[in-house]
């Protein structure tokens, strides 16, 4: 099926329903690099069930509708499809065990021309199954690379991104990944073979495997946890950002932050790389 703007702004997902426990929050968690330290007991304390606590990054795999690009109604070069932007509200602290549910749907198809791709916005609130609480809503955006030129509005109605400060940054949060992290992320349910096989990523123009864009935010989240929580993750209440370049599993990612009170600005590099990897970044805390 060729890309149709139109069917996917009209396709129905089905709903969701994911039941995890503390010992998949652990794996998230592992995913994304806590317990590097084992003797950190801040950091145990996303990892060890004795008091576990659950990042605020780990709501991105909540009741996820997995790689839906791929699927063949679509119409997407899946392979050229890249995390674009994230945008997480907080309604209520993750649970550390439970049932959820959610309904994904696609809600704006901006054409950027051939060359870049058309970014593809969709959204979806996570509720508790039995209490009807809403835990959080998401917004993902995506840029399919093999997808632009469709003759489409040009233009996205998604706010513009923020920007941070044009000065040095009040604090910087240097973290590593291991050579084998998307291995372990994409346990937590993203298989998208580009981060895991060297032949797919080479077919899509990559020298290797890359990271999930969603792992390196779960690495940030970790920064910010850290240097601006004090690692409590309950005081998370809004987060958007820019996926700006690939990191590959192995690289140190600074997280650069700048504090405004309750409000903070940040960027993350690749330090290897010498490149922004996420931008325009956004965090609301009480």
């Amino acid at each position: 099926m060729n890309f149709n703007p139109d069917y996917l702004l009209n396709r129905e997902f089905d709903t969701i329903c994911q039941s995890y426990t503390e010992k998949d929050c652990i794996l998230y968690a592992l995913g994304v690099g806590m317990g590097l330290d084992p003797l950190d007991e801040r950091c145990l304390r996303f990892v060890y069930e004795d008091g576990l606590k659950v990042l605020p990054s780990q709501s991105v795999i909540m009741a996820h509708p997995g790689f839906w690009a791929k699927q063949e109604d679509m119409g997407i070069d899946w392979v050229k499809v890249l995390h674009a932007g994230q945008e997480i509200i907080f309604h209520k602290p993750i649970p550390t065990s439970g049932t959820v549910e959610a309904k994904t749907r696609i809600t704006e198809i901006a054409d950027k021309g051939e060359k870049i791709g058309a970014l593809i916005v969709s959204d979806r609130v996570v509720r508790d199954t039995e209490t009807r609480e809403e835990i959080c809503t998401l917004i993902t955006t995506i840029l399919a690379r093999g997808d632009g030129g469709f003759g489409g509005d040009r233009k996205s109605s998604t706010p513009k991104p923020d920007v941070v400060p044009a000065r040095e940054p009040d604090e910087v949060c240097d973290l590593p990944t291991l050579a084998q992290q998307a291995l372990i992320y994409r346990l937590s349910g993203d298989y998208n073979p580009l981060h895991a096989s060297p032949n797919v990523a080479r077919s899509a123009g990559f020298k290797a495997p890359i990271l999930h864009g969603l792992c390196t935010f779960g690495v940030m989240t970790h920064a910010l946890v850290k240097t601006c929580c004090g690692y409590d993750p309950n005081r998370f209440k809004r987060m958007r950002l820019r996926f700006s370049s690939p990191v590959y599993p192995g690289e140190t990612i600074r997280t650069e932050i700048w504090n405004e009170g309750s409000h903070i600005a940040f960027r993350c590099k690749s330090l290897e790389q010498d490149k922004i990897v996420i931008n325009n970044g956004y965090l609301l805390i009480d």
